[in-house]
């Protein structure tokens, strides 16, 4: 799984918002998929971010623990970043 962080930083996670204004981290199977996601940030957000590798059963047992919505983006789903309300986690 990979998800994205700010370039230079393994601290924070980027959330996107739902619905109800509570943060959703992505946690996508594709590495492309978050590679495209990425790239689309930083072209629309100017944020410098970047594609981390992470474990998944690590990441949703560590989400499940601290209570962080999470979604998980797989090769079927199509993602573009809404650019509202986004923000970079750093819990």
């Amino acid at each position: 799984m990979w998800l994205l962080t700010e370039e230079g930083s393994r601290e924070g996670a980027y959330a996107v918002k739902d619905n109800e204004g509570e943060k959703v981290l992505f946690l996508f199977q594709e590495e492309d998929d978050a590679q495209r996601y990425c790239m689309q940030l930083r072209e629309a957000e100017e944020i410098g971010m970047e594609v981390v590798e992470v474990d998944e059963e690590v990441a949703i047992k560590a989400c499940e623990m601290y209570n962080y919505k999470y979604t998980i983006v797989t090769s079927n789903d199509f993602v573009i970043p809404s650019l509202q309300d986004d923000s970079v986690q750093k819990d």
